[in-house]
């Protein structure tokens, strides 16, 4: 169910990671790239990173691959619809937040879990990708999770300035064209990579606070029912907050941590002025000026804080 465009997409931009398919635990095919590690290192660590919406894997390549020469394996993958996961035809694409985390990203972690089966799994996901991360049913195959610019997509949480500006692109813009075009046209204004509708109509009616869905419906019980699993997650976690992000301030992280209240979290905010630059937002941790600062920084903090298996519950 792949689409051969996705092949092409990404092929030129892929850098040094290496193509692969796999399938969503529907049967659609997935696209992803696996940055293979360039030494041995010990502890035998691997990373699959969890993207955020509308942003492609090989966006994430930068620090993939400064992961993989540090001897961590890193697999970056697309959600369908996005990227090399995107089908051929993406007006009318059926595709909804349920699918991205129940069936794309436990997809992913299997994958990595399958081929890596002694080595220490670590989840790595950027903002909204977090619930992707901490609410697949298999989320316990990942051994300790680094959360990066995490958040829920709720206004009420982007910084105040931006409020505004932000709640009519998401809220008032975003419905009217995925309506009119059939899906999110991003790429036009901009914004990323374009979002299938169900994903993009999804986050334009969102007005509460609270992640789970109110109302009867198929949809709303399955991401109720995903958001139950992160509930019981425990795990060793990282979350990491940008101190200019407007999307993913530090109130939105605390919100999408209280989904995950079992983790044995620690929070850290990040400035511009730790990485020797005048603006980060909500992609600065993944740009190469702040990776010189922050990713050996990043793995240093893996090495302080050895894995703890969970007490069972």
């Amino acid at each position: 169910m792949g689409s051969s465009n996705a092949e092409n997409r990404g092929s030129s931009e892929a850098s040094d990671g290496r193509q692969i398919r796999l399938r969503a635990l529907d049967g659609y095919e997935l696209g992803g790239l696996l940055y293979d590690a360039r030494r041995p290192r010990s502890p035998r660590r691997v990373a699959v990173l969890h993207g955020g919406a509308g942003i492609p894997a090989f966006r994430y390549r930068r620090f993939a691959r400064f992961l993989a020469e540090w001897g961590i394996p890193v697999l970056t993958y697309d959600y369908r619809g996005i990227g090399m996961s995107r089908p051929d035809q993406l007006r009318a694409f059926q595709a909804t937040t349920a699918d991205w985390v129940e069936y794309d990203s436990a997809a992913a972690i299997a994958w990595m879990r399958e081929r890596y089966p002694e080595d220490e799994l670590i989840g790595i996901s950027h903002s909204i990708g977090a619930l992707a991360l901490g609410a697949a049913p298999n989320a316990a195959e990942q051994d300790r999770l680094v959360l990066i610019a995490p958040h829920t997509a709720y206004y009420g949480d982007y910084r105040l300035l931006y409020r505004l500006p932000m709640a009519v692109m998401w809220h008032a813009l975003m419905p009217v064209l995925t309506r009119s075009l059939g899906y999110f046209p991003a790429r036009r204004l901009g914004l990323g990579d374009d979002l299938p509708g169900g994903i993009a109509l999804e986050w334009a009616e969102r007005r509460s606070a609270d992640l789970r869905p109110s109302g009867a419906g198929i949809g709303n019980d399955r991401i109720r029912r995903l958001i139950n699993y992160g509930s019981a997650l425990q795990r060793p976690a990282l979350a990491i907050t940008i101190s200019d992000d407007a999307f993913a301030t530090v109130a939105g992280a605390k919100r999408l941590l209280s989904y995950f209240p079992r983790l044995a979290s620690e929070h850290v905010v990040l400035t511009p002025g730790e990485a020797n630059v005048r603006r980060l937002g909500h992609f600065g941790f993944f740009k190469r000026e702040a990776g010189l600062a922050f990713w050996p920084r990043l793995l240093a903090l893996l090495d302080a804080y050895p894995q703890q298996s969970p007490q069972p519950s």
